[in-house]
């Protein structure tokens, strides 16, 4: 399915037929460019930026890439193509024609996902707004720039599904979404994670790896509803995700293999001499793991969730790749093992698959990242290296759910308020830690120049040599 580009909003859904759902979007687009140009990364509106726009739906070759001035991009609304005599997998509906409407008693639960869902876009953006002022290269800054104009776009995605089925209230809910303010007192972000900053690039990859890696997770989730609108435009936002998790990962690892460079170099895995050397000691990337991954894990919600149950049942929001799960798909008779504290133990105890859904999401999620601190590991075990960086335990550091209350240490043990506040410099980030951490940045914009604290990266986006001038300042 191709893009029409000549349309004022770009789409493939043949947004011109209907005349008054265009005129709405055409009246949010204005207010959604002033909200870019506001909370949008700053100082960048002059910029070539060597981006990728989607020309197809299609999974082969549907990106294009050329110098794009950021508030020119052609955000819009694309869906995959539809699949013919779709089925709703799971649920009480299981085997009934997947909805192209909004069923009538679903209508305000439905909304509502969407509206959570598409609150985290916008709340991205925010948070990075001013990292471009201290880029490592230019290769990163357009890796930033990317990342923030998909965002961007996935927002229009969720607005464009409230707009066209929700009537007055998803105009009105569309209008909210570029009110509210990432970290604001006021008007928060709905999410805890998007209301944290993001001041530093250490930050920025510990996001696009663990945060976006959430979206992956519940984008996915929610490509499996019986909303068949909601399931195209979230298979195609989770072919633009994969780009953001490529970004985290691999400046991760970029900044690994420079630590163990200089390690190497200088015969040394001192922390403080380290940070006499310019690079970040792996210690420091541990404590800024731990931060991250628990923060992350709340987003899933509580372990045991009668609304997470209320979503598949209705058969909204389904489980990580549903159809290839061998049950049958209803979970009434289905249990599914969580973790609770009860005294100085973690107890497993088993209830109903329907009801421990976030938990089966976290888990799913979690041996993903697992896979990526692997590789991370690789880099350090091929440098010659002993030390691993490590997941902590699903209960560390976590405010949302059964380990709310509790003080669970990185390796899954219960401890007391006396231990917890003896160890937690050694467990999550320090002032210091975020000190040293700004103070290494620095705006490197020479093509094919990377600031100290990281290594190049193995090739060029879209194979371009390491010299390519991603970015123009003009």
């Amino acid at each position: 399915m191709s893009i029409n580009y000549n349309e004022r909003i770009p789409n493939n859904v043949d947004l011109g037929q209907n005349k008054q759902l265009q005129r709405a979007l055409e009246h949010w687009q204005p207010k959604y460019q002033d909200w870019w140009r506001e909370m949008g990364p700053v100082n960048s509106d002059g910029y070539d930026v060597y981006l990728r726009t989607a020309v197809s739906v299609d999974s082969k070759g549907w990106a294009h890439f050329d110098y794009v001035k950021m508030p020119d991009y052609r955000w819009g609304i694309f869906l995959t193509p539809p699949e013919q005599d779709r089925l709703i997998s799971f649920g009480s509906h299981k085997g009934q024609a997947a909805w192209n409407e909004v069923p009538g008693e679903y209508r305000s639960t439905l909304r509502r996902i969407i509206v959570t869902q598409g609150d985290t876009e916008p709340a991205s953006v925010e948070q990075q707004r001013f990292l471009g002022q201290n880029c490592p290269s230019l290769y990163d800054l357009r890796n930033l720039y990317q990342v923030n104009v998909e965002e961007g776009r996935h927002l229009w995605a969720m607005v464009y599904l409230l707009h066209a089925y929700f009537g007055r209230d998803g105009r009105e809910e569309g209008e909210a979404l570029l009110e509210r303010r990432s970290g604001d007192p006021d008007k928060p972000r709905i999410l805890g994670a998007f209301n944290e900053k993001t001041p530093d690039w250490l930050s920025f990859f510990m996001f696009t790896f663990l945060t976006d890696r959430d979206g992956k997770y519940q984008l996915a989730a929610l490509a499996e509803s019986g909303f068949d609108p909601l399931s195209r435009s979230t298979k195609f936002m989770l072919t633009e995700e994969a780009h953001h998790l490529f970004v985290g990962e691999t400046g991760i690892g970029r900044i690994i293999q420079r630590t163990c460079e200089v390690m190497k170099e200088h015969k040394t895995e001192d922390a403080d001499k380290l940070r006499a050397l310019g690079v970040i000691d792996l210690p420091a990337l541990q404590r800024y793991l731990n931060f991250h991954f628990s923060v992350t894990l709340d987003l899933y919600g509580s372990e045991v969730s009668s609304n997470a149950s209320s979503f598949y049942s209705m058969g909204l929001k389904g489980r990580f790749e549903e159809t290839k799960i061998n049950d049958d798909h209803r979970l009434a008779n289905v249990e599914y093992p969580v973790l609770e504290p009860i005294g100085d133990s973690l107890v497993e105890k088993h209830v109903n698959a329907a009801m421990a859904l976030n938990e089966r999401l976290r888990d799913d999620y979690i041996k993903d990242c697992q896979a990526g601190v692997d590789r991370w590991n690789k880099i350090i075990e091929k440098a010659g290296f002993t030390t691993r960086l490590r997941l902590p335990h699903k209960g560390f550091h976590r405010r949302i759910g059964t380990f709310a209350e509790s003080k669970i240490s990185p390796d899954g043990r219960i401890v007391s308020e006396a231990e917890w506040t003896h160890k937690e410099t050694e467990w999550l980030p320090t002032v210091a830690d975020h000190q040293y951490v700004q103070a290494i940045q620095g705006r490197v914009t020479e093509p094919g120049k990377y600031a100290n604290f990281i290594a190049p990266p193995a090739r060029g986006i879209d194979n371009k040599p390491h010299s390519f001038e991603y970015v123009r300042f003009n």
